[in-house]
């Protein structure tokens, strides 16, 4: 009864809260974004399973859903909420009976996108959760691909070490009760919410985008893959060469929702493992009603970075992540003062679009692995050569121009960056995404730490800028 009383206390203030902001003033709104915490506001969770054990610390281990990190974007009519997105599911690297995979301590995970408020008090609440799901109706999962889809022979397996099956209740056989995947599954990183209601995903797989209702429910999908019958339209053949766990990690829309643009978290393995350790990662612009799609090159700061979201200012310019893994604190890891947490805007019209660089004998286009230059895909020549070698042929990365440093700003704490919100062109609103709070050593689960202390958890942070400022 004392539950059910508290349960009702606290949907009443909640209400009172949500009832009051309505009546907040767009001046006194932004009054709220401008005293902001700087340490930022947590996100609310639920636990997801708190009955496995720490394998660094022998302590239980609590699994948090958490997970609305991976992007957020703007509500589009509502300036103080947002919606965020999680991923596959909480994972950690496992070598099995089966092969090298992933363990899925939660393997029936349903990948998510929730709303989010920002109230009068600077406190963030959740709104609502919407479920991803197939055509039919039915729930996805965020199990990897088959290979014909992007797969990268992940194998998934329990907690406990034990495969994923068809049936878990029945003993495994390579024909009647395989391990299962899940062709539907995605691991999300991207996210756009429209005026009608309906989102767009891209994700770490194929990569595919795909676009849901208002409810969840999967109405159309975007791939590289020709012979995927679900996918409308097409990318270029060249990004099925997407790096192991780093697809299109960032997904943004036109103000005028014409254009879907992606950016990839890293250099392709494009043609191989070795063209992949580079600092040339690639954007892709798709027209939604023709399906004509352009690419262009953005140039990291450093080797094996991570462009983790995009965010659309203008029709040209956009906002970017870029970051290394690292913690400032240390967490599981040896601390770096020197963590780069870093959001810049480019300009597309400042790029080379790579569709109209003239072909000759030596600047050639494969179907598979696009532009060659002297038979070296781009990821290839310009680890070799250097990108001034590119740029004399005629080919440019986008300009960019830093505009937070979010280590300076408010001493960003988190190994990951990846959500931004554009509040509007003074304010903007970054994510962390905290892995459900867990982390892995030696394929072994921890609970995921930024210090001594402190568990990592979903964070939001909103910064006072002028994002258009020259």
């Amino acid at each position: 009864m004392l539950k059910n009383k508290t349960t009702l206390v606290r949907a009443l203030s909640a209400a009172l809260l949500f009832s009051a902001f309505g009546q907040v003033t767009a001046a006194e709104m932004d009054s709220v974004f401008n005293a902001f915490p700087k340490e930022g506001s947590p996100l609310p969770y639920s636990v997801l399973r708190a009955d496995l054990q720490d394998a660094k610390t022998q302590l239980p281990l609590e699994i948090r859903n958490g997970g609305y990190g991976s992007a957020m974007t703007a509500h589009p009519t509502e300036k103080h909420q947002f919606y965020a997105l999680t991923d596959r599911g909480p994972n950690a690297n496992h070598q099995g009976e089966y092969g090298k995979g992933k363990s899925f301590p939660v393997a029936d995970y349903t990948p998510r996108i929730g709303l989010f408020e920002v109230q009068a008090n600077g406190k963030v609440v959740q709104l609502k959760e919407i479920l991803l799901k197939r055509p039919d109706g039915r729930l996805i999962s965020g199990l990897p691909n088959t290979s014909a889809l992007g797969g990268t022979g992940e194998t998934p397996y329990h907690a406990d070490g034990k495969p994923v099956l068809v049936d878990d209740n029945k003993p495994y056989d390579a024909t009647t009760n395989p391990i299962k995947l899940d062709d539907y599954g995605l691991d999300g990183e991207g996210l756009v919410a429209l005026k009608d209601g309906s989102f767009w995903v891209s994700d770490e797989y194929g990569p595919h985008i795909v676009h849901f209702d208002a409810n969840g429910v999967e109405i159309d999908r975007i791939n590289a893959f020709k012979d995927d019958s679900r996918a409308s339209l097409h990318l270029p053949a060249v990004y099925q060469h997407r790096r192991a766990n780093r697809g299109m990690e960032g997904l943004a829309i036109t103000p005028d929702e014409k254009m879907l643009v992606g950016i990839m978290q890293s250099t392709l393995k494009n043609p191989d493992k070795a063209a992949q350790k580079g600092d040339l990662t690639r954007i892709v612009t798709l027209n939604l009603s023709n399906g004509e799609t352009e690419q262009y090159l953005y140039r990291q700061e450093k080797l094996e970075n991570a462009n983790s979201e995009i965010a659309a200012l203008t029709d040209n310019k956009f906002l970017v992540i870029e970051r290394d893994g690292s913690f400032l604190l240390g967490g599981p890891q040896k601390a770096n003062p020197d963590a780069q947490k870093q959001v810049y805007r480019i300009d597309l019209s400042s790029g080379t679009a790579l569709s109209t660089i003239p072909l000759s004998s030596s600047i050639t286009q494969d179907e598979s692995h696009g532009l060659l230059i002297d038979g070296l895909t781009l990821e290839q020549y310009v680890q070799k050569n250097g990108w001034d070698a590119l740029a004399q042929l005629g080919i440019k990365p986008v300009s960019k121009k830093l505009v937070v440093d979010m280590v300076k700003e408010v001493a960003y704490k988190h190994d990951k960056m990846e959500g931004l919100w554009v509040i509007d062109d003074q304010h903007l609103g970054v994510l962390n995404d905290d892995d459900f709070a867990t982390w892995s050593t030696d394929g072994k689960l921890e609970q995921k730490y930024l210090d001594k202390n402190t568990v990592d958890a979903n964070r939001l942070y909103i910064i006072n800028k002028n994002l258009l400022a020259e």
